[in-house]
């Protein structure tokens, strides 16, 4: 498996898409077993349970067994991982904390071999995670494992009871279940041993109320019917996360490109962003280490040709021009004399438009279906999704083009309902977007 930065996984709900051909909500046992209202769950009881869990710390590979076999038979699991990413490419999991619902294991990760314990994980029926981006980047970049498909994440379900995309793992206990934990820990070195009583006790809390939240937040979505939604962008996001694992060098400058940018311009990018991807993973620093994005978009502007020009045109720090510089400037002249065929295409423009006939439109077809099904219209349709699918109608693309968020539990409302609604304003759309004819 590629060694990609987990920079390219630290996804925003904003941003969910995945393949719809590997989602199936009911696939799973968590939820195909029942679709009943579970029994209310008394939180007091649930946290004062949670309390007196057993911490046990896991330091030594024959110490895993436990744990495994733990895993094999609990159906649910909360999870969260510590890691250290300041300074490498690569992050270095320091810690994984594990909840089986009787016993709390924390991991010493650099000790141990761990493949055991990502094939159990990805064998559960439901895996609690709360804004597991980070956390499975690092776990599909260690485990080789194929997409996860027993994700629950606590701040995807927040998001369909409170509008609120990011709300974190604090605020979150706080309002659902009114307990205050302390965060403050949370930018500490994980890898020094012993840890602190601090950083200790704010690794047990990570995941030690987990399971009660879940529940709780389990309960009101099954109450409101919204579970299954809830779910299923579960397994959207975990796709996706998967899926910004193998992106090629070659393509890391979509994450940097502007459509004002032509096509010389986006070769400049895709040249300069491949070589830096590379060179970050080689030395093992963050690629801003290597150049910043700021000085990237400076040397697509500038195409500077010489030493000289790179170290006044641009803000590239001296001593990687020093070490690199002229490796640089030969990857950007190679980029300027491909021939137009040979270069990426330009991005296309986003739709921006003085008359707001189709945004209303929109917006209003948007909430009507949000209150239909009883989420917030930001959880129904996300900005990136729109954007494009906007793209999708005003170049007339096949529409199983349409993003791959939209292919899912959202697939019948977009097609009967929402497409209409835009083709009625597709001069507006395509005139918004600067496409001709």
């Amino acid at each position: 498996m590629s060694n990609p930065s987990l920079t390219t996984l630290t996804t925003s709900q904003d941003d969910i898409a995945t393949d719809n051909n590997t989602i199936e909500p009911l696939d799973n046992p968590a939820i195909s077993a029942s679709n009943a209202l579970p029994t209310k769950p008394d939180i007091d009881a649930l946290l004062d349970s949670a309390d007196e869990l057993p911490v046990t710390w896991i330091k030594e590979q024959s110490q895993l067994t436990p744990v495994i076999e733990a895993l094999k038979s609990c159906g649910r699991v909360a999870l969260d991982t510590e890691f250290i990413k300041r300074d490498t490419y690569y992050p270095r999991l320091a810690l994984v904390q594990i909840n089986v619902g009787e016993h709390i294991y924390l991991l010493d990760a650099p000790q141990l071999q761990l493949q055991d314990v990502w094939q159990a994980l990805s064998a559960v029926d439901v895996a609690i995670w709360h804004a597991c981006g980070e956390d499975l980047g690092i776990f599909y970049l260690l485990s080789d494992c194929p997409p996860l498909t027993n994700i629950f994440d606590t701040q995807i379900a927040l998001s369909y009871l409170t509008g609120q995309l990011q709300m974190g793992y604090q605020q979150a206990l706080d309002d659902q279940l009114d307990m205050h934990i302390d965060k403050e820990q949370s930018q500490s070195d994980w890898l020094r041993r012993p840890l602190s009583d601090e950083q200790e006790q704010y690794a047990i809390d990570d995941v030690r109320f987990l399971p009660a939240l879940y529940l709780s937040l389990e309960y009101e979505l099954k109450k409101q019917g919204l579970y299954e939604y809830v779910w299923a962008d579960c397994q959207l996001y975990a796709q996706e996360l998967y899926d910004s694992q193998q992106v090629a060098d070659e393509d890391m400058c979509l994450t940097m490109a502007d459509y004002r940018y032509d096509t010389q311009q986006m070769a400049i990018l895709q040249a300069v962003a491949s070589w830096r991807e590379q060179l970050a993973r080689a030395t093992n620093q963050p690629r801003t280490f290597v150049i910043k994005k700021q000085a990237v978009r400076e040397i697509i502007t500038e195409k500077p040709k010489s030493m000289r020009e790179l170290a006044h045109k641009t803000t590239m720090h001296r001593s990687m021009i020093r070490l690199y510089g002229e490796e640089l400037l030969k990857e950007i002249k190679q980029a300027q004399q491909l021939a137009p065929a040979e270069r990426p295409p330009r991005l296309p423009a986003p739709y921006r438009s003085k008359n707001k006939a189709l945004s209303k439109a929109v917006q209003h077809a948007t909430q009507i279906q949000a209150e239909k099904i009883g989420i917030p219209a930001n959880v129904l349709m996300r900005k990136k999704w729109l954007h494009q699918l906007y793209e999708v109608i005003a170049y007339d693309k096949d529409l199983a083009d349409l993003p791959e968020g939209l292919q899912g539990w959202r697939h019948e409302w977009v097609m009967q309902t929402l497409i209409p609604v835009i083709e009625e304003h597709k001069a507006e759309l395509k005139q918004g977007m600067g496409v001709k004819g």
